[in-house]
């Protein structure tokens, strides 16, 4: 089976940014095994999938993120940094007292 084609399949079958990494690097090792890939390619394939791993990690995160802050803007809900805003103009009205 080419090393692509296992690529391919891992990639698909996986819900990689649920997996946590000793997880997909535990899948992969196993895949590699039964593939009988040598060293090298087994090293390039967990490095690659690896590095994906991060990259749909990073990129989930991003959109939690966004989309969290979509639901505070349209639930009309203070920020942390509104909170922080409100409580610097507080500060300097009772100065001005």
């Amino acid at each position: 089976m080419p090393i692509d084609m296992i690529k391919r399949a891992l990639l698909a079958g996986i819900g990689m940014a649920l997996k946590t990494k000793d997880e997909v690097e535990e899948l992969a090792k196993e895949y590699i095994t039964k593939s009988e890939l040598s060293e090298y390619e087994g090293k390039k394939f967990v490095d690659d999938l690896l590095k994906r791993y991060d990259e749909a990690k990073d990129k989930l995160e991003e959109k939690v993120e966004k989309s969290v802050k979509n639901f505070l803007k349209k639930s009309d809900i203070a920020t942390k940094t509104d909170l922080e805003k409100l409580k610097k103009e507080i500060q300097e009205l009772k100065k001005r007292s």
